[in-house]
Formats: structure tokens, sequence, C-alpha cells
């Protein structure tokens, strides 16, 4: 921000004016409600504050009052003012989206540095949402004020997640065959979804566990189809049949242990493998403060993918990507470092990654590596160590060099960024919903989503159901 200057009391004259113009912001909202404790809905972007059926996002009177505080503060008579008094007379409303200029004007000065302002805000076409009278004290000398050391703020809102579920919602839902859903979390999230229309779950487990779950979270079961088998292997076994058999378009995991279930889905015979493809997880997040959604793979199947498993973990990642709406993603092959070193092997990798999408042997997106995270996600990382790439500090996929390093990230996204997750594994015939017994409501539901959305991407539904 660029310096303010003030002016002093000796150098302010009868009519001096100022002005400044701002956006009312959704964000705006939100900030002010957690800052002044009003949570009233009207004030709310997403609320419904009178029972009308619209949200009505009323800018609060007081927040637009205080844009006159702020022009008073930095302008005139700026840095140094002190507020006496300050009327307040509403005569319009303003509204999420609308642009403000605020106005004051310099009527009098008196005694003790005591100085009177005519205030108003108004909107674009002119008409006037406040207006006031100012009485402030006038700084006594000259000064500049430099504000680079303000903190920033980040909105912990997760509005890529919310732009998923209004996407997927109205989508016929996927018929979903959920394993072993035997414990309480584990039916109550595939029963969330299937209430948000995401999934058709049809509940394969052991019966009598299942109505126990049901009873512990006060769920009735009679819309649901149950299959009654009462060993996991052999519920991950009925859920594949029930892929071949086109009853279903989508699995997921419910109580069991993660290699059961993935076990019976890469069998060479009567599994779910799509040729050679090697299956992997895509954890899809929603990092407050990013304008896009940032995927991490592989985080969770891949131990130590070799160089043909990372192109398909890349591979099945873009795919994902496309079934969201990004038609070129970006695609930022992770090391600890930018360059090719021979003494880090997933540098090497990287590069041959970049060299092979180039050749087309990875399609669909843009790939480039070796790049460290900073100048993954950073343009200015980015800008600073010379790297000139479409993907460099704009990557919507991290491709990780193995499991560990992309568990961590994606944990310290979700735990120290306060990121949402969700995801699915790919480079199966359907998409297989991986939920955590720590994932909260929003992250079950945007794993449905996105399993939803890669299931009619992928032309599954069609057909489908039992």
């Amino acid at each position: 921000m660029p310096p303010i200057q003030n002016v002093p009391f000796d150098q302010l004259k009868i009519g001096m004016e100022a002005a400044h113009s701002r956006t009312l912001r959704p964000e705006d909202l939100f900030i002010y409600a957690s800052s002044s404790g009003n949570m009233n809905p009207m004030h709310l972007p997403d609320e419904d504050g009178d029972g009308d059926g619209q949200p009505e996002a009323v800018a609060p009177g007081m927040w637009v009052a205080s844009l006159i505080s702020a022009v008073l503060g930095c302008e005139l008579p700026g840095p140094g003012t002190l507020y006496q008094s300050q009327t307040l007379r509403f005569v319009g409303r303003a509204h999420a989206g609308d642009e403000l200029t605020v106005k004051v004007r310099l009527t009098d000065k008196g005694p003790d540095r005591l100085v009177s302002f005519d205030t108003w805000v108004e909107k674009a076409d002119g008409s006037r949402v406040l207006e006031g009278e100012a009485q402030v004290i006038a700084p006594e000398r000259s000064m500049t004020f430099r504000p680079e050391e303000m903190p920033g703020l980040t909105l912990q809102r997760h509005v890529h997640f919310d732009r998923l579920l209004a996407e997927a919602e109205p989508l016929k839902a996927v018929p979903t065959a959920v394993v072993a859903p035997e414990k309480g979390e584990a039916l109550a999230g595939a029963i969330l979804a299937a209430q948000h229309t995401l999934i058709e779950p049809v509940l394969v487990g052991h019966a009598v566990r299942i109505a126990e779950a049901a009873a512990e979270k006060g769920i009735d079961l009679s819309p649901y189809r149950l299959v009654d088998i009462r060993d996991h292997a052999l519920a991950a076994q009925e859920a594949v049949r029930m892929v071949h058999a086109r009853e279903v378009a989508a699995i997921m995991k419910g109580d069991l242990h993660t290699d059961v279930l993935l076990h019976e889905i890469v069998k060479r015979d009567g599994g779910l493998r799509r040729g050679g493809r090697r299956l992997s997880h895509v954890f899809v997040m929603d990092v407050p403060g990013l304008d896009h959604l940032l995927m991490v793979t592989d985080a969770a199947i891949n131990i130590a993918p070799d160089l043909a498993a990372k192109a398909d973990i890349i591979q099945n990642a873009i795919d994902l990507a496309h079934a969201l709406g990004i038609k070129q993603p970006k695609v930022g092959v992770l090391s600890a470092v930018e360059v090719v070193n021979p003494a880090i092997p997933s540098t090497l990798d990287a590069a041959v990654l970049s060299k092979m999408a180039e050749r087309g042997q990875i399609t669909g997106g843009l790939v480039d590596g070796p790049l460290a995270m900073d100048n993954a996600v950073n343009i200015a990382a980015a800008a600073t160590k010379g790297i000139q790439s479409l993907v460099a500090g704009r990557a919507d996929i991290l491709a990780v060099p193995n499991l560990e390093s992309g568990n961590m990230l994606a944990k310290e996204l979700t735990f120290l960024a306060h990121a949402e997750a969700g995801g699915v594994v790919m480079g199966a015939k359907c998409p297989i919903i991986l939920t955590s017994r720590a994932d909260d409501d929003k992250a079950r539901l945007v794993s449905c989503a996105v399993a939803l959305l890669a299931a009619h991407d992928a032309g599954l539904m069609q057909g489908a159901g039992a």
C-alpha cells in the first residue's frame, strides 16, 4: 500500500473534500459478523434472514458507517485524527456486490482543533445509503504513515466445495455400494450423502450391525436396499460384482480396512482395474485464500511409486480434474528442489514425467517438474527462482514423490491451513470413495460429490442401478 499523508489542522480549509470507493464483498459480511459478534442472518451472504426464500446480504449499518471512519482517518484529515462524534441517518440499503463511495466535506473549524464534516455514502447510481455529520479532532502536525506491517486476513471459507456441491446435487444420484457401514459414522456419512441426492446407497454388510448403527444415529433404513453379508472380504467381493453387473456405479468404504476393500478391487481376475492402469487416490482440497481447487496425489495408496506408477497417478488426477470442470489442469511434480539433481531421485522422475507429457504419454494437462512446493503454488516464489513455466505458481494438481510426503502435505493443509479435503480413488472401472473417521460432514459430502461428477463424466450412469 502507498504511504498515507495527513492534512494538519492549520492547513485545513472549509470546503475541502475527500472520497473513497470500494465494492462490498460477501467476505466483508463474514468478517464483520465474526469481529463484531453480530450474527443477524439478514447480514450474511448465504442466509435467508426474513423467510422469503432468498438470501438478503444486507450490509450492516455500522459496517457502512465504518467506511466514513476510514476516509477521515486515512485521507482527510488523515493519520492522527480522533473522532469526537458522528451522527448517522440511514436512507438506503447496501447489498453484497454494490460499489459504495464515501464522501466527506469540511464544513467548520473550531477551537482545540475541532473540525466538522458533512459525511455520506452513495451507490454507483448516486443514491445515498447513509448521511450524517462528523466532528473530529484534527492532527496538529504533518505526518506520513506506511501501513506495510498490517497483517493480512484469510477468510476460512470453502467456496470451491460449495460450488462442487451445487454442481453435483441436481444430477442423478450415483448408485453406490457402501461396503460394511457397520459403525455409526460410516453409516451416517452415506445416508447424509443420500439425503443430499449425491448417492443412491446399497448397504452391503452385516445386517445386524448396520441396524445397530442406524439405531445409534436415529436413521431409518427402510428407504435403502440392504445386502446381508457378514464377512468384510465377501462384502467387498459383492460390491465388485455389483459394478460389473451395472447395479452400481461407485463404491464407498464403510467400517472395514482399506486393504481388504482394495484387495478385491485390484484382483487381476474379476477385479476393477481399468486396463493396466494403477489405482491412485486423489485428495481434492479447498484451501482458504487459494482461488482454485487444489489436488494432491497420491497420499493414500501407492507407498513408493516407480516412474510408470507416477505416470498413472498423474493421468488419474488429470482425468478427475476434467470431471470437476478444469479443462487443462496444471500438474506440478514435486520434489525438494526445482532443479534436476541426480542425488535426489524424485527430481529425475519429475523431469522424465514432464517430458512424457510433452510427448503425449500423459494427456489432457500441463505437467512440469521438478518443482518445490513454494514455486509450484506461488507465482512470486517461482519468479524469484527465475522459473518460466505455465505450471509454476499455478498448479492445480500436486504430484508428490511418495505416500509419506503426500500424506504429510494433505494433513498439513487440513490442520494448519484450515483446508477442507475430500477425495476418491481413480484408475478403476468406477470411482471409489475412501472416507476417513476424521472427516467431517462437509468432507464426506464432497467426496461423494466428486465421485458423482466423475461417474457422470465417465458415462457410468447410463443403465446403472439395481
